[in-house]
């Protein structure tokens, strides 16, 4: 068995619950465990604020720990003295919101990265992201500018430049919120195509059909704590937890 790529170990996070010195801080993250194993999709489900994105956050090291680790291949990058950026440029963020450039092309926005973070030329970089565009459907689109593309095509063209730099990890933060339900499929069939294909992923999502045809693991969190997991029939089919039950129930 694959040895876990990525591990996170009592992870703790708060954040102030108010304004002023005085005021408390609320826990979002109460010692998660986690494991991560490379070629592995592990996905994320739970309610509205019971840490999903967070998490994702901690691990592409955008939020800080106040407590834990966040080993990478054995290395504990939430250390201080770890190279933030070296750590970032080995994964891949996707977040609901596509972030395009609305000024460069789509080509553009798929090579910035490896050419500015990676150093690569940019016909190396071109060559790469044009492989990918076709990947992802969008080859045809490589030369329009992002608002002349659909939601789907968009949030497409994002995974297409997250992938772009080869990253060792990719994670998804509810990457078909922000969609018309028209078009979340055309979405989740990439997920499929890149999860078959061995892609590392961490996904956080409502869309449990997904979840159910894809996750490796299912993890399920409730109140920043790590309810119930397992494999998709055991959490989303035989679930052991009442919590856990009843959030199926109002998803159903």
């Amino acid at each position: 068995m694959n040895e876990a790529l990525l591990s996170l170990r009592g992870v703790r996070k708060t954040y102030p619950d108010g304004p002023g010195r005085r005021a408390g801080r609320k826990v979002v993250l109460d010692g998660i465990d986690l494991d991560v194993r490379e070629h592995a999709c592990v996905v994320l489900v739970g309610s509205s604020g019971s840490g999903k994105s967070t998490l994702l956050r901690v691990v592409d090291l955008l939020e800080d720990v106040d407590d834990g680790q966040v080993l990478l291949d054995g290395v504990d990058v939430a250390d201080p003295w770890v190279d933030a950026d070296a750590v970032r440029a080995r994964l891949a963020m996707v977040f609901q919101q596509y972030n395009l450039f609305p000024h460069l092309r789509v080509l553009d926005n798929v090579t910035l990265a490896p050419r500015v973070v990676h150093g690569r030329s940019r016909a190396a970089a071109e060559e790469s992201a044009t492989a990918m565009l076709e990947k992802v459907g969008l080859a045809h689109k490589a030369r329009a500018y992002p608002d002349q593309l659909s939601g789907g095509e968009q949030q497409r063209a994002a995974i297409a430049r997250a992938l772009a730099g080869g990253p060792e990890l990719l994670l998804l933060d509810e990457v078909t919120s922000a969609l018309d339900p028209e078009l979340v499929g055309e979405v989740l069939d990439l997920l499929t195509t890149l999860r078959d294909e061995g892609t590392t992923m961490l996904v956080a999502t409502h869309e449990m059909a997904f979840a159910r045809q894809v996750a490796d693991e299912v993890v399920f969190l409730h109140e920043g704590r790590v309810h119930e997991r397992g494999t998709p029939a055991q959490v989303l089919d035989d679930p052991q937890r009442e919590r856990t039950r009843e959030f199926l129930r109002r998803l159903r």
